[in-house]
């Protein structure tokens, strides 16, 4: 698999990624409190949002990579 599909390929994930989810999320377990069998837990939610002209482009550069053929040399 040449970079160039492989670029295609992350390229294509993030558009996916972007458009479906709207960015990049994900939830953050932290220890409040832990007193032998008492354990205070909580949850925080980070990430970053991206932008869906972000998306629509890298979707399209994405596609772009994978379907245009590769030069060859002679």
């Amino acid at each position: 698999m040449s970079a160039k599909r492989i670029a295609g390929v992350v390229l294509l994930a993030i558009g996916i990624m972007s458009l479906v989810w709207g960015g990049v999320f994900w939830t953050q377990t932290k220890t409040i409190l832990d007193a032998g069998p008492l354990e205070v837990t909580t949850q925080e939610r980070e990430g970053f949002a991206l932008p869906q002209a972000l998306g629509v482009l890298s979707l399209v550069g994405g596609i772009v990579l994978l379907v245009v053929p590769d030069r060859r040399r002679a």
